[in-house]
């Protein structure tokens, strides 16, 4: 089984080399087991293709998951599109179902009352008035601001993880046309942080959300799974189209309800963030049925009062039309509505599911196993 994990990671790495050198999406967003060879582009896709299925007939377990997902991405850029709810179960490793309006209502009141218990009224000005809360920074406050949440906030997340492992920060600018506005990738205990500069608008409550979710939540776990690869029985290649991405983007969203609970300011941010999330979701789902592009927009917007029909627009065709997105933008809230549940109600189980999160890369369905009384993941 070994080998035909190594033979995976090899044939994954040509795949990444080849999308890269023609400009295309990377296939590897960080890097477990670094310090091979420099791996020869692969020819082509479609040849890629070939040797994974290949590959499938042998493998076994968590290295078959990993194949079948990235089978069914692979096969997405060469033409296939398949139905949304076999396609996410494929790639994000669980159902693309959806909440019903009664839930999505009951997280919006959730919302509207902690952005009340900061002095925040619903309504189109509610994201600019939480924002002038939060206390607006400087970017080129911002490193030192980071850097200094972490320091205060590391603590408690190796506490609550039981990690120590090592890492090297570095942070880098970009400016690409892109719905993100932060990212992180690396390799091994190597996290590197890109800030998306159009789209960075910081405040000091969001540089300690941002310690929280990029520095602490994937970079930390990250280099934490790197320290336990070297005998893993999983593929030691992270790509946002596969199954660990549920848990790594539902953890990161919502650490401040683990760390800072009493933290009103952070706590209102993560409540509006987990309904635009199910209102995302229902967007997902309504533009991949086929429901006329303008309904599903004014929806949306009518949902979300701040959104403009240019931020409608993008969501709605990184949902629909891109390959990649289709099936990694359910990661957020399918991910989010788990982990605020977890923080709001697990209990014993929290404390375990932390731990092991930081030793292996957790599928829907290890997290399920975790915490069998909790939510159906994905809606």
């Amino acid at each position: 089984m070994t080998n035909v994990r190594d033979e995976v990671e090899a044939v994954l790495r040509a795949w990444d080399a080849y999308e890269v050198k023609r400009g295309g999406d990377p296939v590897i967003d960080f890097d477990l087991l670094p310090g091979g060879p420099e791996p020869e582009p692969a020819a082509d896709r479609l040849g890629v293709y070939r040797r994974l299925a290949e590959l499938r007939g042998d493998a076994e377990g968590p290295v078959r998951e990993r194949v079948d997902a990235d089978l069914a991405y692979l096969g997405a850029l060469l033409g296939e599109r398949p139905p949304l709810d076999a396609y996410v179960r494929a790639t994000q490793g669980c159902g693309a179902v959806g909440w019903s309006p009664e839930y999505v209502e009951e997280r919006r009141r959730i919302a509207v009352a902690a952005l009340a218990e900061v002095g925040v009224a619903w309504g189109p000005e509610a994201n600019a008035e939480l924002r002038r809360v939060e206390g607006p920074l400087d970017v080129a406050d911002a490193p030192d601001a980071i850097r200094g949440a972490v320091a205060e906030l590391e603590p408690a997340v190796r506490a609550l993880t039981g990690s120590d492992a090592p890492y090297r920060l570095t942070v880098e600018t970009a400016e690409v046309e892109a719905y993100w506005a932060f990212w992180l990738d690396g390799a091994g205990r190597d996290v590197r942080l890109r800030l998306n500069l159009p789209n960075v608008e910081f405040t000091r409550a969001g540089a300690r959300q941002f310690a929280l979710h990029e520095v602490l939540g994937h970079g930390l776990q990250s280099a934490s799974l790197h320290a336990r690869a070297a005998d893993a029985p999983w593929v030691r290649l992270l790509s946002v189209h596969a199954l660990q991405q549920v848990m790594l983007e539902g953890l990161a969203q919502a650490w401040p309800l683990f760390v800072t609970p009493d933290d009103a300011i952070l706590a209102a941010r993560i409540r509006l963030d987990h309904y635009v999330q199910l209102v995302r979701a229902r967007a997902h789902l309504d533009i991949n049925a086929g429901t006329p592009v303008l309904d599903v927009a004014d929806r949306m917007r009518a949902a979300v009062p701040w959104w403009g029909d240019d931020r409608v627009a993008a969501q709605l065709a990184d949902r629909g039309a891109n390959p990649l997105l289709r099936s990694y933008l359910w990661a957020y809230p399918a991910g989010v509505d788990w982990f605020v549940s977890l923080a709001e109600k697990g209990g014993e189980a929290t404390g375990n599911v932390l731990r092991t999160a930081y030793r292996e890369p957790l599928t829907p369905a290890g997290l399920a196993a975790l915490w069998p009384e909790g939510p159906r993941i994905g809606g």
